[in-house]
């Protein structure tokens, strides 16, 4: 993508906040923060990480105008030296992150930001608008890729998006969650995220006929041909009149490729066509449907015996429409006083918004034997899991119910991005990040994936951090 500035996208109590830090000196006192998540959208098993790449992007063009400077001088209620500050600002956080398209559960730490607590809270807001959007389309992606059971999904959403971001961000997005291309051209463009299309309906009515229109696309792509075949009938003429064309085309020497029904009861229209360019010596030609599809239509479809080869996703998927939202939360978790690190809790009558304390790594334990991750434990930072030991987890509903896992191995799931400020990390191509969700996911079990009551995966605490965080909470309740 093309650079934008995009420093002032922030929520205005960052400045605010910022500006107060700065008067009160605590401006340069280095803090901890963890991004989270607390629920898997659709109540879903799993999610898919996505969006580091445009955070990295985000914090290596963080720099303030001079419009913006003078925007927050017309405030009247920031500092000159404040202003000063921001004319000269200089990133200098460390951050690490998991890496896009692990596969993540709520709870872990996904992005840890370490540094001056003026820098690690002002990033918040792109951190979270970031990593929400683009892990909200990547795991309603992989769900429906999931549905499909190996037949293509194109996403075709662009124009229903929340905007031009949602859209292009969309589109990358579900490419990383398994999706095999997208109509939107310029992801394409900036991302590679390969680009598919063929006609809308338009097209067809613009010509004096059905055939017209089937015959004058075929002249233009006579080796990619795909028609849209439910703009007047699919069973009266649209079939009829694309058996018609490509046998025209088998004659010159081409052969076509597809017809597309986007309308209409898909799965007996499909098994109709199915048999009609059977019948006619065109079993090569391909069936892509499209129409308001989500995880839950695809699954009955090919329950129904539906002949599809590939789906076409719209709205549904780009704006994850059954459940828009991915409630990603950046939270305090500790800051520096002379040299030590001191915990910080957040405490609240709802215990699901009660944060995990201090300075955190986050484990992954994989069973050697069919290398399948068993559990994911949260731990202080500096602790080791000892693979070659015996390790209990627990339940995260029912503490009292323990497995002890044998013969696995820990892998730490986070990895540093931004050193001091500079960018330590290579972000991989889209490619690779889309084979590495694809291969990450075949670490995780069929009972997690299923789509309605999926088995709960275990993110455990480790001692230490449990004990820690039961003092605290003790020591908050006894004052």
């Amino acid at each position: 993508m093309n650079n934008r500035n995009l420093t002032m996208l922030v929520d205005f109590y960052e400045i605010t906040m910022a500006n107060g830090f700065f008067e009160n000196g605590r401006g340069n006192q280095t803090a901890y923060f963890d991004m989270f998540f607390r629920k898997v959208p659709d109540n879903a098993g799993y999610a898919i990480m996505a969006g580091v790449e445009q955070i990295i992007e985000y914090i290596e063009n963080l720099n303030f105008t001079k419009e913006d400077i003078e925007y927050l001088r017309k405030k009247n209620i920031f500092s000159e030296k404040f202003l000063e500050y921001l004319e000269n600002f200089e990133f200098q956080c460390d951050i690490w992150a998991v890496p896009e398209g692990t596969p993540i559960f709520p709870n872990e730490p996904l992005i840890t930001v370490r540094g001056p607590a003026i820098q690690a809270q002002f990033i918040e807001t792109m951190v979270l608008l970031t990593v929400n959007h683009q892990s909200l389309i990547a795991t309603k992606a992989n769900r429906i890729v999931q549905a499909a059971q190996g037949r293509p999904v194109m996403e075709f959403g662009s124009r229903r998006a929340q905007g031009y971001d949602g859209a292009i961000y969309g589109a990358r997005a579900s490419y990383i969650g398994g999706c095999s291309g997208t109509a939107c051209t310029i992801s394409d463009r900036d991302f590679g995220v390969t680009a598919l299309g063929t006609m809308a309906h338009s097209w067809i009515q613009l010509f004096p006929s059905e055939l017209d229109a089937f015959r004058a696309y075929a002249k233009v792509y006579p080796d990619s041909c795909t028609l849209l075949i439910d703009t007047y009938s699919v069973l009266k003429s649209g079939i009829p009149n694309a058996i018609t064309v490509f046998k025209e085309l088998e004659k010159a020497g081409h052969k076509g490729v597809g017809v597309r029904i986007d309308s209409g009861d898909i799965a007996y229209l499909s098994k109709r066509t199915r048999k009609m360019l059977d019948d006619a010596g065109l079993d090569y030609i391909k069936i892509v449907v499209s129409n308001s599809l989500d995880e839950f239509i695809i699954r009955d479809l090919i329950m129904q015996g539906a002949k599809i080869d590939s789906f076409g996703v719209g709205e549904r998927l780009v704006t994850s429409r059954s459940e828009p939202v991915f409630g990603g939360v950046y939270k305090l978790c500790a800051v520096e006083e002379n040299g030590e690190i001191v915990p910080k809790i957040k405490i609240s009558e709802n215990i699901v918004k009660i944060t995990n304390p201090s300075y955190k790594e986050v484990w992954r334990l994989f069973d050697n034997e069919t290398g399948k991750a068993q559990a994911d434990v949260i731990t202080l930072t500096g602790e080791v899991i000892d693979d070659s030991r015996p390790y209990t987890i627990f339940d995260p509903e029912q503490t009292y119910k323990k497995t002890t896992l044998k013969n696995f191995t820990a892998k730490k799931l986070q990895t540093q991005i931004f050193k001091s400020g500079k960018c330590v990390y290579n972000s991989p191509s889209i490619d690779e990040i889309r084979d590495y969700c694809k291969e990450q996911l075949e670490t995780i079990w069929e009972e997690v994936k299923r789509f309605e009551n999926p088995h709960q995966y275990y993110v455990d605490l480790s001692q230490p951090l449990w004990e820690l965080k039961n003092r605290l909470l003790s020591e908050q309740f006894n004052t």
